[in-house]
């Protein structure tokens, strides 16, 4: 559990900056240890409770720290309130339930704040590496190398992962959790992050904010910037990659979309 120490320094009086890695990260201090009991429960309780045991954690900190303003959060009922705030809180508590569950390390928590229609502040926390990667943290991305790889997600690999990857020259590396992946880019572990196929809001602010900072580029797979606290959080594709790499991958996702299109047609005929 949370010591109540970490819980005191949480207050108002943290910049958002601040606040967002606070909470990033004393939110994964709480499931790092909740992963790592030898009594935990079964894997599909574990991820349960965790999600429910970060929510609280966050919603707590956020009602002290930050009463007016509005909450988007993957575990909480959406409030269409947050339509006509100036500030919404974007969060994750528990990015990778699957990961988490199986006891594996690629999970994350996000925390990022859109305020008056751009994204202003976000932390992912990487309790497993001891990590917490801000909107601070900027500076060059990694210096380009030989062997492209493409990080996809490990249950739900996007349909056009196999052409893109085959037209750039890539090698597919499957990973849980958007942040977790994010990161990896802004690491140099891998160079691209691609996603096709279902994600939300709270599963991209954060990461957004945390590859913004680090200099790489970040859209939709049509080119177009993502956009948060929209009425349908609803936001299923995502591109993070070098920037030197953005054209190329673009141009390879619209081809292999294309080709999709065209191969749906000619079987419906």
């Amino acid at each position: 559990m949370l010591s109540l120490n970490r819980e005191r320094v949480i207050s108002a009086k943290l910049s958002d900056a601040e606040l967002a890695a606070a909470l990033a990260e004393g939110a994964g201090d709480i499931l790092k240890t909740l992963q790592g009991q030898p009594t935990a429960p079964p894997a599909g309780p574990l991820g349960a409770e965790g999600d429910r045991r970060s929510q609280e954690f966050l919603k707590k900190m956020l009602l002290r720290s930050r009463p007016g303003d509005q909450v988007l959060s993957e575990e909480a009922p959406d409030q269409p309130s947050r339509l006509r705030a100036d500030r919404v809180w974007i969060i994750d508590p528990l990015d990778g339930t699957r990961e988490f569950s199986e006891g594996r390390r690629d999970w994350a928590v996000h925390v990022a704040l859109w305020e008056k229609g751009n994204l202003v502040a976000g932390a992912v926390a990487l309790p497993r590496l001891d990590m917490v990667l801000t909107g601070e943290d900027s500076g060059e991305s990694a210096a380009p190398h030989t062997g492209l790889r493409m990080a996809v997600s490990r249950s739900r690999a996007p349909e056009i992962a196999g052409p893109v990857a085959t037209a750039i020259n890539a090698r597919v590396i499957p990973m849980g959790s958007a942040g977790f992946k994010t990161c990896a880019v802004a690491s140099g572990e891998v160079d691209i992050y691609l996603h096709d196929g279902g994600q939300y809001e709270w599963d991209s602010a954060a990461p957004v904010v945390v590859a913004r900072a680090a200099g790489l580029h970040v859209s939709r797979l049509d080119g177009s910037a993502p956009q948060y606290n929209q009425e349908n959080p609803y936001l299923p594709d995502l591109l993070v990659c070098r920037p030197d790499l953005s054209g190329m991958v673009l141009a390879a996702v619209a081809r292999a979309r294309l080709e999709r299109l065209q191969k749906e047609g000619h079987t419906g005929e």
